[in-house]
């Protein structure tokens, strides 16, 4: 895995966030280059290394953990030792991004609110992560991904009409939250090269999902009249008309994207379909276009389908589960897995960053840190600096 200059090195973070969406923009920001120091509490450290989504524990602590926090150092301090306060502060000084995300009030009451902080650094660009903003009757509540995609409505958009809501199977509220506070941080940062001065940037997880809605959120409020509505059957964008969606087949599933539906009455052979080739029949009776195609390709394999599909151009895929998807040669031309060496002897595979820059990957160095790794080395670096 060959190394390139990362565009952020150089430039230090201060990770004071916990679980996953802080914690997310600030690994972004580390395969990004930046140097991502992550403050934690001493001896218990951040709630995180003990997030056990499953049982899943690598070295005795949460996979989930090491997979969101690699490539960070970690150094504990106690806020209420004046000698750690001052050495927090010395960091803070150094520092070109803070990452915070607490509930409203926390960070007043740590003396670490975006004042304070701005008065020790005033080049320091504060990202700021809350569940629905510092204002509201929900501002106290828990910013916690199934509850934001219970609230923002987005549960209502996934599935078919009789499903009820369903929620996404990823945490999205709090992974799509902490992008969009990584492309505040940076467009602050490219602001700070002319002005010189830091920023506040700000977002709640809410004002995200809606943000990550606003295609449907848009349609709606233009048109008060109209429902955004699942398909009854074999729903999946509720926005899209026609043949849109996961289909079984005899062997699998097929997924078929946009496509006339006269093309695939005449590439499936199925003549159940002639009386709705109009295209303005496409929305007005997708539910019924969408049931003659759930009856009609059972009969073949989702082999079968693509290979009369795909040569005529029609959007369509097989419907992949991990393990065929990791055993596909699709898969295996990105090179999209990593493996980093644990300190107890374990390794530590996961993906790596998405990002490619001139044509390299951006690939990590380390796993997460263990509690306080970086507290020696650190403290040697800023003593000179008190």
């Amino acid at each position: 895995m060959s190394q390139i200059q990362k565009p952020l090195a150089g430039m230090l973070v201060l990770d004071f966030s916990q679980f996953l969406s802080g914690p997310s923009a600030a690994l972004r920001l580390a395969d990004l280059g930046a140097r991502v120091i992550k403050i934690e509490r001493p001896e218990r450290g951040e709630d995180g290394r003990n997030l056990y989504l499953s049982d899943c524990v690598l070295e005795g602590e949460s996979t989930l953990f090491h997979a969101i926090n690699r490539d960070k150092e970690s150094y504990c301090v106690d806020l209420k030792d004046p000698a750690q306060r001052e050495e927090l502060n010395t960091l803070i000084r150094k520092a070109d991004i803070l990452i915070a995300n607490f509930r409203p009030g926390v960070m007043q009451r740590l003396e670490l609110h975006y004042d304070h902080v701005k008065a020790i650094n005033p080049r320091i660009i504060y990202g700021e992560i809350t569940g629905y903003g510092d204002t509201g009757p929900w501002a106290e509540r828990p910013g916690q991904d199934l509850l934001l995609q219970a609230l923002s409505g987005l549960s209502w958009l996934s599935g078919s009409r009789d499903d009820g809501p369903v929620a996404m199977g990823v945490p999205v509220a709090d992974i799509f939250t902490g992008a969009q506070l990584v492309q505040g941080i940076l467009a602050a940062a490219f602001a700070r090269e002319f002005t010189g001065e830091g920023s506040l940037v700000q977002i709640s997880m809410l004002e995200a999902m809606l943000d990550f809605q606003f295609e449907p959120l848009t349609i709606a409020l233009q048109d008060p009249q109209q429902t955004i509505e699942r398909a009854a059957v074999n729903g999946a964008h509720a926005l899209v008309a026609g043949a849109y969606g996961f289909y079984q087949t005899n062997d699998g599933y097929i997924a078929l994207s946009m496509g006339r539906v006269e093309d695939l009455a005449r590439l499936l052979d199925c003549p159940a379909l002639q009386p709705y080739c109009d295209p303005a029949l496409a929305f007005t009776e997708r539910d019924a276009i969408k049931q003659i195609l759930a009856d009609h390709l059972p009969s073949q394999s989702t082999a079968h389908w693509l290979s009369l599909l795909e040569p005529a151009d029609i959007w369509c895929a097989e419907v992949l589960d991990w393990n065929q998807l990791l055993a596909h040669d699709g898969f295996k031309t990105l090179d999209m897995l990593q493996s980093l060496p644990m300190s107890g002897g374990s390794q530590l595979t996961t993906s790596r960053c998405p990002i490619r820059i001139d044509e390299q990957c951006l690939w990590g160095r380390n796993p997460a840190p263990k509690l306080g790794q970086h507290q020696g080395a650190i403290n040697n670096e800023i003593k000179d600096e008190r």
